[in-house]
């Protein structure tokens, strides 16, 4: 028998609405944006966000914050379930999420980054994801309480931000379901 692509109506049967997403709960994961400075980027970020139920969205620096059409093109409404706050800056987020008991990690190349994908991640965790071109700047990463990088394994040594946020967003949720299901 072949395979059958799925109708959008069939997906969506199984997705929740809007409304009820309120009353979902989410998972264990804040992340902080820090001068993130493509729009699509962060709209596409958002989007990710509502795929992976992240808890908490937090905006910083210079990242472009919502309503802006150029966030909603890649965002498609993502914008209005997942839940966001915006922060002059970075380390204001990371003392919120500080005072919340949540673990900061930095998705950064440092001396001390370690694997993630084999990693141990403590939980509830705010992961900072930093500029395009300059990553996440010198006090933020002092500022974290430890440090992650994906593997690269060519010639490049870094995905495309909105990248590397879906591959780190889904391997912590990963991380969440082999915790749950030892």
């Amino acid at each position: 028998m072949p395979i059958r692509k799925r109708s959008f109506q069939e997906i969506k049967s199984q997705r929740h609405s809007p409304d009820s997403l309120k009353s979902v709960e989410r998972f264990p994961v804040f992340v902080i944006l820090e001068n993130i400075r493509s729009m699509y980027n962060v709209g596409a970020i958002f989007r990710t966000s509502d795929a992976a139920c992240i808890s908490e969205l937090l905006l910083c620096g210079y990242t472009a914050k919502p309503p802006r059409k150029e966030i909603d093109k890649t965002a498609l409404g993502a914008t209005e379930t997942v839940p966001w706050k915006y922060f002059p800056g970075a380390l204001d987020a990371i003392s919120y999420l500080k005072e919340k008991g949540v673990t900061v990690m930095a998705l950064e190349h440092c001396d001390e980054s370690q694997d993630l994908m084999t990693m141990e991640c403590p939980f509830p965790v705010g992961l900072v994801v930093g500029n395009e071109v300059d990553g996440i700047s010198e006090a933020v990463v002092a500022a974290c309480d430890l440090a992650c990088e994906i593997p690269m394994h060519g010639v490049k040594q870094s995905l495309n931000v909105a990248v590397a946020y879906g591959v780190a967003v889904f391997q912590l949720l990963e991380k969440i379901r082999q915790n749950n299901n030892p």
